[in-house]
């Protein structure tokens, strides 16, 4: 040993030794193990495989800025579900009072476990494939689990951009082709369309001329070209978006994330400014307290957390593992998650402005239709003239003087007042009306629309948002699946992206034939919701119980230079998985209590009738729910028994001076890492890796070694640690 060592002046030095191990090998070069008698597992060294995988992680695509980054998250967890469903949950459960349960919930569940995923992403710079193999190889169908739901989901959510660009060009002719119903002719005679005069313009447009769809699930009907032909340009929109990875994606996020937020701008202002606008608002908000006991309303709360902030799909873990490793994910999750809240409060008050507006159109209507009635009984002399108050002008009626009106009557013509066929026409009555997903955004919202000034000009921008909307939800999904995959499995990226937007698009017809919009329900009821949850749970165990909390915040101070708070550690090891298998179960146990069905449109009757699904479509529910579940316990009997790779048989990892590639991903807190990082002499253990026997090339348990962390971006080196297969 060189005079000059720290070991020999040690020897001749009578001063205390009170440094570590970890502090004597920092100073020591880097330790290539496949080229050092450590290498016992028999692997021959591949000089061009090792600098592959040292240009792999040296040159993972990156944002071009911060900004950049956000936008895709927004883009990402801010939705269509935030326009069209919220609005409604807020509605049914409880109008303000719906938002203390689902903040509740965004804080003690939504916000730790979007965290968790943003973290994992960022420290191991892999897809959700990668990640979960890293942490928990036994767990690593989670992944793949991911990757299912994300695919399914794509498969229907790309069809809602699909109509809603098919609405987009028929925005541009005035009067929009939805305000008036079509006149046919029967013979020399021109009547009113049957279907549209029982129903309405809008519903009639949605139904007919849009999907032209079935009477059933069972009725295929062939397929509908038009939406053939729009579902092959939402899915060119998105292979163009993603072609590139997040160069291409990323650039479109600054247009797709920031429009949205315009439109609504837009709408709130020009909502705020129609008439009856403030009583949708008010309506909404007037909190019905006694709601907030309905064990109902916190589970719609937790789904709805749950979706809209993109939980589980992978997605998350996809942008967050283009980030640099000190990039601060805790700022990015509390961000984003309170964006994602204060969005889904906006859309609800534009929503609610623009309802309110239409029900006061709609009970003026109501009005009108019922004096008419009631002149015609009093000319008839069904009803008497005394029975009119005095003041009452039926050229100039109220909705005012018309409720004085009718409760006269009622109270009149109490025994025959059914017969006379008069309706209250409440305010109240048309905003109670629950719509949500297509009924809101395609009926609903669409007629209101009508009665603005300008209507196209304020589809247009309605339509285009929705597109937008879709398209950076859509662009999050695909990443669930594309990153993952090109990580794990080394395939080209523009070749895989094309590759699987044609495969998705030929899949996706089943979605465009006139049964289509059935199969759209069953999908988005079934495809995700329970698998979702489960692939969830698994992840807060995966972390929480299997890595470790402690080891895991320990991680976490390193990487981003600060200890995370004391909360996230209880969240992530009780609270979230305690709320999860709560949710987990009440779904199960809604599931089995809701029959499954669906709103088919009956074309004779005009309206909507809930029919059960048929044997094979319950195969086909059924089998959606297993098929996205599967990779989950599949994946951990065959690494459970051996039957494939689970990683931990060949040692991969790649050494640098000053910096980590990899770490031991499954020691207890009393390891090897306080061997390494202790200063006290008589805890410090010989330095000399345990005594095990050579097992020989192919061995199952061979010796392994990895780095250790040393300070925030230091490093150290781990002898003679125990086999993740062993533990």
């Amino acid at each position: 040993m060189p005079k000059n060592s720290k070991v020999t002046q040690r020897e001749h030095s009578s001063e205390h030794v009170t440094e570590s191990v970890a502090d004597l090998l920092a100073h020591q070069e880097p330790v290539d193990y496949k080229r050092s008698v450590l290498n016992v597992a028999g692997e021959t060294w591949d000089k061009q495989k090792e600098g592959d995988e040292d240009l792999d992680a040296e040159n993972r695509p990156a944002w071009n800025s911060k900004l950049q980054y956000i936008l895709a998250q927004i883009g990402y967890s801010v939705g269509l579900g935030n326009v069209w469903r919220f609005p409604y949950l807020c509605q049914k459960n409880g109008g303000g009072a719906y938002l203390v349960p689902y903040l509740v919930l965004l804080i003690i569940i939504g916000l730790p476990l979007f965290f968790l995923e943003l973290a994992v992403g960022q420290r191991i710079r892999r897809g959700s494939i990668g990640v979960w193999n890293y942490i928990c190889p036994r767990l690593g169908g989670i992944g793949y689990a991911s990757c299912l739901v994300c695919f399914f989901v794509g498969l229907y959510y790309n069809v809602i951009i699909g109509w809603s660009i098919f609405y987009f060009f028929k925005s541009f002719q005035y009067p929009l082709p939805w305000s008036e119903c079509p006149i046919v002719k029967n013979g020399s005679v021109a009547v009113v369309e049957t279907e549209c005069e029982r129903s309405s313009a809008t519903t009639y447009f949605w139904y007919r001329e849009t999907l032209d769809i079935s009477n059933s699930i069972s009725e295929s009907g062939g397929l509908n070209w038009k939406m053939t032909l729009c579902l092959l340009v939402a899915w060119s929109l998105v292979g163009l978006a993603m072609i590139k990875g997040i160069q291409s994606s990323g650039k479109v996020m600054y247009f797709s994330s920031l429009f949205p937020y315009l439109v609504l701008v837009c709408f709130l202002v020009r909502g705020l400014l129609l008439r009856g606008a403030v009583d949708g608002i008010m309506h909404m908000f007037t909190p019905k307290l006694d709601k907030m006991l309905d064990p109902q309303v916190w589970r719609e709360a937790a789904t709805q957390v749950f979706f809209a902030l993109g939980l589980g799909f992978g997605g998350v873990i996809a942008f967050s593992s283009y980030n640099k490793q000190d990039n601060n994910c805790h700022f990015d999750a509390t961000l984003v998650s309170f964006i994602n809240f204060f969005t889904s409060v906006l859309a609800t008050l534009v929503v609610f402005a623009v309802l309110g507006f239409k029900a006061n159109i709609m009970n003026e209507k109501c009005v009108v239709e019922n004096a008419e009635k009631i002149l015609g009984y009093l000319n008839t002399n069904v009803l008497s003239h005394d029975l009119i108050p005095p003041h009452v002008n039926f050229s100039h009626l109220t909705a005012k003087d018309y409720n004085e009106m009718y409760r006269v009557i009622m109270t009149v013509k109490e025994g025959h007042f059914k017969e006379l066929g008069l309706d209250a026409c409440l305010l109240e009555d048309e905003l109670n009306k629950s719509v949500q997903g297509t009924g809101l955004a395609f009926i609903a919202f669409t007629e209101a629309m009508t009665h603005f000034p300008a209507s196209p000009f304020w589809s247009v921008m309605f339509f285009l948002m929705l597109i937008n909307l879709g398209l950076g939800s859509m662009i999050g999904t695909m990443s669930g699946i594309t990153t993952p995959i090109i990580d794990t499995f080394k395939v080209r990226k523009e070749v895989f992206t094309v590759g699987c937007c044609i495969f998705a698009f030929v899949v996706g017809l089943i979605f465009v034939q006139r049964s289509g919009n059935y199969f759209v329900t069953m999908f988005d009821d079934y495809s995700a919701t329970l698998p979702l949850t489960v692939v969830v749970i698994l992840e807060n165990i995966a972390v929480a119980w299997i890595y470790g909390t402690k080891k895991f915040m320990q991680e976490l101070t390193e990487m981003l230079g600060f200890r995370p708070y004391q909360f996230y550690y209880y969240t992530w090891k009780y609270v979230s998985p305690i709320c999860m298998a709560v949710l987990m179960t009440a779904s199960i146990i809604q599931l089995g209590v809701s029959p499954p069905g669906y709103s088919a449109w009956i074309r004779e009757e005009a309206a909507e009738k809930f029919l059960f699904y048929p044997t094979w479509a319950m195969a086909i529910l059924i089998s959606l729910i297993i098929l996205a579940s599967l990779p989950l316990p599949l994946v951990f009997i065959l690494r459970q028994f051996h039957l494939v790779s689970d990683g931990s048989n060949a040692l991969s990892v790649t050494y640098k001076k000053g910096r980590m590639m990899k770490d031991i991903s499954n020691l207890e807190d009393n390891d090897e890492t306080r061997f390494i990082l202790s200063k006290v002499p008589s805890e410090t253990p010989s330095p000399m890796p345990t005594h095990r026997s050579y097992l020989g090339p192919g061995s199952n348990s061979p010796m392994e070694m990895s780095s250790a962390p040393n300070g925030r971006y230091g490093s150290g080196y781990l002898l003679a640690s125990t086999p993740e297969s062993e533990l």
